[in-house]
């Protein structure tokens, strides 16, 4: 859920104060680094492609196990590509940080490469569920559930996966303010 918040003609106490005054986007800048690698989710990702193979040998295409299919390792393969580079940057930046670094550009890359990596695991995830994984059964894991899904168990909460993690693309700082950022912070642009 998003939400956005107003407020007009605020006051508020000099005691309050966090930092020095006149530098709150500077901190908030800071904290967004911060945001952006961890919505990155290098870890989650690679649960994930853990799962798509275990699915993919499961799930059947032409009497084979779709794990077999030539055009379907490839898509797994370029997500796994991206990820293993995405890793790469994440330990990159924490070595950075750890040197006293604040996250720059590196957050922004993390960002905007760990939520297209996310979109296109979900995507394959729904592509090897086939069928099963469209009807939209956003109960289907919760407790109160008590409905047959529509497929095998797995396929239900697909779906909402999907449609939840289109959002990825605009928290955050939406991807298309990240290329800006990067843009201008590595390219000087």
């Amino acid at each position: 859920i998003f939400n956005e918040t107003f407020f007009e003609n605020v006051r508020v106490p000099k005691t309050n104060l966090i930092g020095e005054e006149g530098k709150g986007w500077t901190y908030a800048k800071f904290l967004l680094g911060h945001e952006r690698t961890g919505i990155a989710g290098v870890a989650r990702s690679k649960k994930q492609v853990l799962r798509l193979k275990a699915l993919a040998k499961a799930e059947e295409s032409d009497g084979a196990p779709l794990f077999e299919d030539a055009k379907w390792r490839e898509k797994l393969a370029r997500i796994e590509v991206d990820l293993m580079a995405l890793e790469y940057t994440n330990l990159k930046m924490v070595s950075e940080m750890n040197a006293g670094q604040p996250p720059g550009p590196s957050a922004s890359i993390l960002k905007l490469k760990g939520t297209e990596i996310q979109q296109a695991i979900t995507a394959l995830l729904m592509e090897t569920v086939g069928y099963y994984a469209h009807p939209f059964q956003p109960d289907a894991d919760s407790d109160g559930w008590n409905e047959e899904p529509v497929g095998p168990d797995y396929a239900a909460t697909m779906s909402p996966a999907y449609f939840n993690l289109r959002k990825a693309s605009i928290y955050g700082g939406s991807n298309e303010i990240q290329r800006n950022i990067i843009a201008k912070m590595v390219l000087g642009m």
